[in-house]
């Protein structure tokens, strides 16, 4: 097995990416193992934030490191809460602070044009100097509403609806979400990648 390190303690991301790579051949370790501390993401992009990720878990470990950077854009609010998606209520904030803020700030937007998507973008870094680093990138339409629906998922998932499924992501089961998902299409695509150059 080829070892990498995830540059996230998130339980839920690890489980998710592990049950993509692992028939590739790879082991993610969280970086917690290594007892790496987190990062400032201070990048304006998604791609810039993975990178600063990614490279922090390289440094401190010495292995390949995979990061991800996601996020909603809702584009009433102008692509907000993007990169700020995690915080969008401020320091310290939690998925129940950040969804009562997000459904407070379209409550008088009409439905359809409550418009957004899910935009995830996961970078590998060979090494921590790596200057080719690859970056795949996925998106996931949907539209948001005021009133949650399932218990599935995490941070927005419950207002975020599929028109063409007729439920929340947070509806979905775990292996639906994981085909269908953002991060599912950006991992698609880093998984087409590791194969075609052997990494």
């Amino acid at each position: 097995m080829k070892r990498l390190v995830l540059a996230s303690g998130n339980p839920g991301k690890l489980h998710e990416l592990s049950a993509i790579l692992d028939d590739l051949g790879y082991e993610l370790h969280p970086q917690s193992e290594f007892e790496v501390s987190e990062v400032a993401e201070t990048g304006t992009t998604f791609v810039e934030n993975a990178i600063i990720k990614a490279r922090h878990a390289a440094e401190h470990t010495g292995l390949p490191a995979l990061a991800d950077d996601s996020g909603i854009e809702v584009d009433a609010l102008d692509g907000a809460p993007g990169v700020y998606s995690a915080r969008f209520s401020g320091p310290g904030a939690d998925d129940a602070a950040n969804n009562a803020l997000l459904v407070e700030k379209l409550r008088d937007v009409p439905p359809m044009e409550r418009s957004a998507r899910y935009r995830a973008v996961i970078v590998l870094l060979r090494h921590a100097r790596d200057p080719s680093p690859l970056i795949c990138e996925g998106s996931w339409e949907g539209v948001i509403q005021l009133e949650p629906a399932g218990d599935g998922g995490f941070g927005y998932d419950p207002y975020f609806y599929l028109t063409d499924r007729e439920c929340t992501s947070a509806e979905l089961t775990a292996a639906e979400k994981n085909r269908l998902s953002h991060r599912g299409k950006a991992l698609a695509e880093l998984k087409r990648k590791l194969l075609a150059q052997g990494v």
